[in-house]
């Protein structure tokens, strides 16, 4: 009988930031770290988030032991709530990462149909052939978690986002020692952290950033406006313990923001002194240098708090003179023209405004290069997979991993999509995985198509046709109705209507007898009319076709 392989197949977070899922595979069993999603790019309109392509776990959802969820960043959790019901797998979390996936299930209205389990560093389960046991690790959110899995091949170690910070908001460090002693024993395979490898040096402590908030609070002539992520938990507890030191209270804005923060208040992952936070029916009764907004909004998101208000639409907030706003987020890469035309627009409006540029009110929460050699050094795998990053952070941590001693031929840089086998043999690249991005409007998926769709409507417009026929006499009844949106301006449109009609009543002269059916008269229409404009144009509307039987 042959011997079994541990197969890695990342279904997300490899040569891209974000929509972070690796798959574990052994004989029958698998195991799921991580479910996120990825910001939409420019060239994606309509789309509001981007998740991973779960098919092949679908195919295989029997054997799925459960899904681990690191952290409770988006980029980790949030295509739970599109990908769970057809998985109907168990949940592996910390306490807070819970809280956050609970708020985003109860959103879709999952909550009760998903089972979840508690897990602390420390703790280690049983997962059909995978012992996996936690450890914890320093992130910019409180309850990060690391792994360390026991497989049938050898042990596994899966970092996290992780960084080495010695005084973090919640006072707990990444577990060195653990890794340490892991790595005395003998380990198979690491998953590090990519993401900020291009970064010489050592990260920055989450220290820094609360003396950046204490200062520019303590400096503030009126209201202090802060927007950060949701989930940011321990930079929601610097704001309100800098606002608390400058006597101003703190009014919290934006659903995500809202429910995030009495969930951590709940489970006391943040503390507020008591009368601190406001509710918003108080904020026309307080000075402004007593006021502290918290927002969403960070990554310009157009329906956010801080984005209403920059346009002048919320319904409770008007950007005032002597406002300091605080931007304290690095933009995800794509959105910053949203980022830059929010910023401009409250400059416009008499607001200061600062964001990474101008102080140092963020700092990430990913290890740079010293970190990551220290990682690498601590576990001495056998073999090296660099995660979570484009493909050039995956290919500089690669490099990376040689000079701490692990061969050329022992690091793989993968894609989403790329099958690692490991055995007794060896490890190698055996294929691929067929994936393709799955794009989420709304509640609901869609798909390639759609989405060229709304390309070419965006970039060329559209031609709608309707043809009417005479169906006893087989005929076109006059001339084709058309009606042009986003392709040419009107005056332009005139003459180029009637040569288009002539186009399609010669398309669908067939000796004076049409017989065709209403979707072959469409499909005609179609093929000579667009021929026709880009000829004319040399520009692709989408063309539409429709009969009228008359």
């Amino acid at each position: 009988m042959a011997a079994k392989k541990l197969r890695v197949i990342p279904l997300g977070g490899l040569g891209e930031i974000g929509k972070n899922m690796l798959i574990l595979e052994y004989g029958e069993d698998l195991l799921a770290i991580d479910c996120g999603l990825m910001f939409p790019k420019e060239d994606m309109p309509g789309v509001d988030l981007v998740i991973p392509d779960v098919s092949y776990l679908l195919k295989r959802k029997k054997g799925l032991q459960g899904i681990i969820v690191t952290h409770g960043h988006e980029d980790h959790t949030g295509a739970l709530p599109y990908v769970l019901p057809g998985l109907d797998a168990p949940i592996y979390a910390s306490p807070l990462t819970q809280g956050l996936i609970s708020v985003k299930l109860k959103e879709h209205r999952l909550r009760d149909k998903v089972t979840m389990h508690t897990v602390q560093a420390g703790d280690t389960v049983n997962l059909g052939k995978f012992r996996v046991e936690f450890f914890q690790v320093c992130h910019s959110i409180p309850d990060s978690l690391g792994l360390i899995i026991r497989t049938p091949v050898g042990v596994v170690v899966h970092s996290g986002d992780f960084k080495l910070d010695y005084t973090p908001v919640d006072n707990k460090l990444t577990d060195f020692r653990r890794l340490a002693q892991v790595g005395s024993e003998g380990v198979l395979l690491l998953f590090s952290d990519s993401t900020y490898v291009e970064m010489p040096g050592y990260t920055p402590s989450e220290k820094v950033v609360g003396e950046s908030l204490d200062r520019l609070m303590g400096e503030a002539p009126g209201r202090v406006i802060v927007t950060t992520f949701a989930s940011l938990i321990s930079r929601v507890q610097q704001v309100i313990d800098a606002a608390a030191k400058h006597g101003r209270r703190v009014f919290i804005l934006g659903r995500s923001m809202t429910d995030n923060v009495r969930m951590a208040l709940d489970l006391g992952y943040i503390k507020a002194p008591e009368g601190i936070l406001a509710r918003l029916e108080e904020l026309q009764r307080l000075p402004p240098e007593r006021i502290v907004l918290l927002t969403t909004g960070s990554q310009g998101e157009p329906t956010s708090a801080l984005v209403r208000i920059a346009n002048g639409d919320h319904r409770q907030v008007r950007i005032m003179s002597g406002d300091t706003v605080i931007l304290s987020a690095t933009p995800i890469p794509g959105n910053e023209s949203l980022i830059n035309r929010t910023v401009d627009s409250l400059f416009k409006q008499g607001a200061m405004v600062f964001y990474n540029r101008l102080a140092q009110i963020h700092v990430h929460g990913h290890g740079s290069q010293e970190e990551l050699k220290l990682l690498l050094n601590l576990v001495r795998p056998q073999y090296f997979v660099p995660i979570h990053g484009e493909y050039r952070h995956l290919s500089i941590h690669a490099q990376l991993a040689r000079t701490m001693g692990v061969e050329k031929d022992k690091s793989f840089v993968l894609e989403d999509g790329d099958t690692l086998e490991l055995d007794g043999e060896g490890a190698r690249v055996v294929g691929r995985v067929s994936l393709s991005d799955v794009y989420v409007d709304g509640l609901s998926d869609i798909g390639h198509g759609v989405l060229n769709d709304r390309r070419a409507l965006s970039r060329d417009g559209m031609v709608v046709v309707t043809v009417a026929v005479d169906r006893k006499k087989e005929k076109v009844v006059g001339r084709p109705q058309m009606v042009s949106r986003g392709f040419v301006e009107e005056k332009e449109w005139g003459d180029l209507m009637e040569k288009s009609q002539d186009i399609v009543i010669k398309a669908l002269d067939h000796n004076g007898k049409l017989g065709l059916e209403a979707g072959a008269i469409q499909a005609l229409v179609k093929e000579a009319l667009s021929k026709f404009l880009y000829d004319q144009t040399r520009r692709r509307p989408m063309v539409l076709a429709t009969t009228l039987n008359v």
